[in-house]
């Protein structure tokens, strides 16, 4: 099988690299097209338009929350499959999920529509920067099914090898959704609706895809008649329930950021959220691609016993997370200005406020790969448990301390000042557990 000759390849930089950066590439990629949607929004609509962005990532969180679960925590029960060699049953296995995805998906849009205008309704916000909420995400939730789809599609396409097609889908998509962006806002003048639409029309390209790969009896992972074993929907629900966490936790941090920005400076304050928050994620995305791209690695040498390759992969990619968090905080110091002055003229209010917070925020990339890394690594070793423990007082716990104690002590410095506090607490906890089930899994 020309999958296991992957896997039964030496552990080493290169071999490792080989199959992580195509999916650090796609990451990153995918997270820069999310910023291309916020410059084409600030520059072309305006920053209000920006701020209703980033008013509505709670909900679209939200939405993606139980497929981002059942995608990681999937990808981790049917690759440790595969290396007990009971590929038919993985096979299986992954068709259900798929299903469950579909199912999810269309119950999840239809909980936005009915709940959407309520939630925007309760934040008191302007007229313009509402209607800019509900228009954006009425168009979002058309796209629910294949955005979840891409979500799965995507780890999947890495599991089976495929991390250069998913590079190439994730390129495609964040290109037509540049042109479409220009395109609909500027050509059409279709405002926030046709970001919205061009951001679905992108996601949309791994979804089809995907559907036509997996059709393919030639590929390792395959459509095949599910087999609808509960268990394996509540083992893939356990591992990635840390990915759920996050994903649900982070909506709600972040409306902590925006009420709190509101309360201390206004709608201004949550536009400079949203252009740190694009900046942290791209860096975010290093250590997210870096993860996923190992993950199926992890899973394959856990379920064949073989801790020699766990032991060295694991060492190796502490090293590689910590050239990059080096690498990553001197750009961001270096940079800040330039990045900033792309989504707010330096005469702008928000642009002093972003420039600030970048740099406070930066602190943060010394500590969240290394988090990043814990947790995911603990998903693929089918210890779902851990790993949520780790997402959720990371992204949760000391977020909610910080986020409420530092403000009241330094102001809208605090603010900015919690995310990198929390990662530091969260990086105590990663070590301490990492330690701890050092023997247990032998890496």
């Amino acid at each position: 099988m020309e999958n296991k000759n992957v896997y039964a390849k030496p552990v080493t930089l290169k071999n490792i690299l080989k199959f992580a950066v195509p999916t650090i590439a796609m990451t990153v990629f995918m997270s820069f097209y999310t910023m291309v949607d916020g410059l084409f929004v600030s520059n072309l609509i305006g920053t209000d338009a920006l701020s209703a962005i980033n008013l509505t990532a709670p909900v679209i969180q939200l939405v993606t929350a139980i497929s981002t679960m059942l995608a990681t925590g999937g990808s981790a029960v049917i690759m440790k499959k595969m290396g007990e060699q009971k590929v038919e049953e993985a096979r299986e296995d992954f068709t259900f999920l798929i299903l469950v995805n579909v199912v999810v998906g269309i119950a999840m849009c239809a909980a936005g529509y009915l709940t959407m205008d309520h939630i925007f309704a309760r934040m008191h916000l302007s007229a313009g920067v509402e209607g800019y909420c509900v228009a954006y995400l009425s168009r979002y939730l058309i796209f629910t099914v294949p955005i979840l789809l891409m979500n799965n599609f995507t780890l999947y396409m890495i599991a089976s090898e495929k991390a250069t097609l998913s590079l190439i889908c994730s390129v495609t998509g964040g290109v037509l959704n540049m042109v479409l962006d220009y395109v609909l806002i500027a050509v059409f003048d279709m405002g926030i609706s046709g970001a919205a639409i061009a951001t679905g029309l992108g996601y949309s390209v791994t979804a089809v895809v995907g559907l036509f790969v997996f059709s393919r009896k030639e590929s390792l992972l395959h459509f095949k008649k599910p087999a609808f074993r509960w268990k394996v929907l509540s083992n893939a629900a356990t591992n990635g329930c840390s990915e759920m966490a996050t994903a649900l936790v982070t909506g709600i941090i972040t409306m902590m950021f925006n009420w709190t920005m509101l309360r201390y400076v206004g709608e201004d304050g949550v536009a400079a959220v949203t252009i740190i928050m694009y900046v942290l994620m791209f860096a975010s995305s290093l250590y997210t691609g870096y993860s996923y791209g190992v993950a199926p690695m992890i899973s394959y040498y856990y379920g064949e016993q073989n801790h020699g390759k766990l032991k060295k992969l694991v060492a190796v990619s502490m090293r590689v997370i910590a050239v990059i968090s080096l690498v990553t905080v001197a750009a961001s110091f270096l940079l800040t200005r330039p990045l900033v002055s792309v989504f707010a003229r330096p005469d702008n209010p928000v642009y002093d406020l972003a420039v600030t917070g970048n740099r406070i925020c930066t602190i943060a990339l010394l500590f969240i790969g290394f988090n990043i890394f814990a947790s995911g690594m603990f998903t693929a070793l089918s210890n779902g448990v851990v790993s949520a423990v780790l997402a959720f007082s990371r992204s949760f716990v000391f977020m909610l301390i910080t986020m409420i104690a530092l403000p009241l002590i330094f102001g809208v410095n605090g603010i900015w000042l919690a995310t990198p506090a929390a990662e530091l607490m969260a990086l105590a906890l990663s070590s301490c557990l990492f330690l701890k089930y050092r023997k247990r899994y032998g890496y």
